[in-house]
């Protein structure tokens, strides 16, 4: 299985192979501005199994637990192709629609619930964590 996220201009893609190690939904208050959304949802993959070509800028962002990421989007259009978590060397992720693909796998996992939007409900997660 192939993906292809990319960019809302089309100078920065990434694309994997193979199904995500996981796909998870955050609702903390960094992806709901990175996102302009009530939460992000994204698939990490190993960095051996994804290829990205095009040109990015990089912002890294501390996140509420402490641990930091680097962000790469497209220095033309601003979307967020991929990242890359100091707490998981060797992933890449990458948010789910970047792509157009409606055969992505749900969820299994959903992180910082505290600050999840009361009408948001996302149904068949096995993991929640506060």
């Amino acid at each position: 299985m192939r993906r292809r996220a990319v960019c809302s201009c089309g100078a920065l893609s990434a694309e994997t192979e193979g199904e995500p190690l996981r796909v998870s939904v955050c609702h903390c208050y960094n992806c709901q501005q990175r996102t302009g959304s009530a939460f992000a949802v994204q698939a990490r993959f190993p960095r051996e199994r994804t290829r990205v070509s095009g040109p990015s800028t990089a912002y890294v962002c501390t996140g509420d637990s402490g641990g930091k990421a680097t962000f790469h989007f497209c220095p033309t259009c601003g979307a967020t192709v991929y990242y890359e978590p100091d707490s998981f060397p060797g992933t890449i992720v990458v948010p789910v629609g970047g792509g157009t693909d409606s055969t992505f796998p749900a969820p299994q996992v959903s992180v910082y619930e505290e600050r999840r939007h009361p009408w948001v409900t996302i149904e068949g997660v096995v993991e929640r964590y506060d």
